[in-house]
């Protein structure tokens, strides 16, 4: 159809796009090495399958020319340019992150013009501007650890382990001893899991619940 998609697939971290030297896609990394707006001089050299060269925007203009080319051949009504190929992905990639800001905001009555808009991410800052301006916001927070904000999370987070069980079990004073044991049960295997990855006794926290409802539901 001659449509730019982007996503909603990631190049992830390994392979990574273009630009890391491991035989990746085009993402948009690449569009925006292609376009400037990434100083390969600002990163360090841990790219390529040795993990010691530095990101390679020779690798992603020639890919970016070889799109624009396909482009072109395919719609020979406007000759676009490789940079306008990249913006053009890169608009994509905005409005695909403003609409769901849109769903959670605007489509519950919120005006995003009085909100200011939270950039975390490694490539946050290279597309805040851009999705504040579209959803009409004129202030951007970017936290000086925005590019590792996620990781910061994780880190963060308590670890969780579930397990559960179907029981078809009226809730009374005959079906307690069963249910009792099912739950320790469920203690244990969740004990057991979280033991595994380096726990103890004293960090692990266990909460119990029935999902219930009421007869004739």
């Amino acid at each position: 159809s001659g449509l730019f998609v982007v996503g909603p697939e990631s190049a992830s971290a390994h392979p990574g796009p273009v630009c890391y030297r491991k035989g990746g896609p085009l993402a948009i990394t690449d569009a925006n090495l292609c376009l400037g707006r990434i100083l390969p001089e600002y990163f360090p050299k841990i790219f390529g399958p040795s993990e010691n060269e530095p990101l390679d925007k020779e690798g992603s203009i020639k890919a970016f020319e070889a799109l624009t080319s396909e482009i072109n051949d395919f719609d020979k009504s406007k000759v676009m340019t490789k940079e306008e190929v990249a913006m053009g992905y890169i608009a994509v990639a905005n409005e695909a992150m403003c609409r769901p800001i849109r769903a959670l905001t605007q489509g519950k009555g919120y005006d995003t013009s009085r909100h200011a808009l939270a950039c975390f991410g490694g490539a946050g800052g290279q597309h805040a501007c851009a999705i504040a301006r579209a959803l009409g916001m004129s202030t951007v927070i970017v936290h000086k650890y925005a590019g590792i904000l996620s990781a910061f999370g994780m880190a963060l987070a308590d670890v969780v382990h579930e397990e559960q069980v179907p029981a078809a079990l009226k809730y009374s004073e005959e079906s307690q001893a069963e249910i009792s044991k099912t739950v320790k049960d469920l203690e244990d295997k969740c004990r057991i899991k979280l033991k595994s990855q380096g726990f103890i006794d004293s960090q692990i926290k266990l909460e119990p619940f029935l999902h219930m409802r009421y007869q004739g539901t």
